[in-house]
């Protein structure tokens, strides 16, 4: 009983920043369109529903997925044993990141879309290879950003060392040849952070900051996210200048 206060502040907080959004909608509809959406009735339940997802969600992230991460840091950290430690991170990076439904849409739409202009041959199958290929390099892709987020941290690397040079890499690499796999590139580097692996990630770094001697956990713990953003870009990328 005493989580339900926190649970209510949490759904206020969502109607409150979903309230500017649904104004919107209806003063479109009501000033502009002069019409009542269609299925109005089915609209307002799925508003509902969203909300309602959304105080869930969060809720769960600060009563799981952020105690887990920073405890699991934390552990694996005052133990000491750095190849545990990097293990673990990539193995949170890469099985946090398959589980994307962000990651999962976007590659099966490349597959799909490269298999009707032709890139890959096979028709449906083909697609769905390609849709597993580029889900499950993204994957890893972040998980070794993960294993670099947390050796900056542990090293006391600067961010814009990683940052400025991979994003410099990424346009040069875009720049060396004109491939229709650009814009994949830059979608997954999107799609494979989003709500399930960015919480984990972002306290894994928060949690390893905090348990090093020297380490500030707003100075040092971020930047692992932009990290695990930046290097499925590049994997892609990559892949697009080898295959040709």
């Amino acid at each position: 009983m005493d989580r339900l206060p926190g649970l209510i502040r949490v759904l206020l907080e969502n109607l409150r920043d979903l309230a500017p959004l649904l104004l919107v909608v209806g003063f479109f509809y009501a000033v502009v369109l002069r019409a009542p959406p269609p299925e109005i009735g089915t609209k307002l339940a799925g508003a509902v529903l969203v909300v309602l997802g959304l105080t869930f969600f969060v809720r769960g992230l600060s009563m799981s997925l952020f105690p887990l991460g920073e405890g699991l840091a934390d552990t694996f950290a005052r133990r000491g044993n750095l190849i545990l430690l990097l293990s673990f991170a990539f193995a949170i990076g890469f099985g946090s990141t398959v589980a994307e439904p962000a990651l999962l849409a976007v590659a099966m739409q490349a597959g799909t879309a490269a298999a009707e202009a032709g890139l890959v041959e096979g028709g449906e199958e083909a697609a769905t290879r390609t849709a597993l290929a580029l889900r499950y390099a993204a994957s890893a892709a972040v998980g070794v950003a993960v294993v670099l987020g947390c050796l900056r941290i542990i090293l006391g690397w600067p961010a814009w060392w990683f940052l400025l040079g991979g994003y410099g890499l990424a346009a040069t690499l875009a720049l060396l040849r004109d491939t229709p796999l650009l814009g994949v590139a830059f979608d997954a580097g999107a799609a494979a952070t989003s709500a399930i692996n960015i919480p984990l990630i972002a306290a894994l770094g928060i949690g390893l900051a905090s348990v090093i001697h020297g380490r500030r956990p707003l100075a040092d713990g971020f930047g692992v996210v932009a990290l695990a953003s930046l290097m499925p870009m590049l994997v892609v990328l990559l892949g697009a200048l080898v295959m040709g």
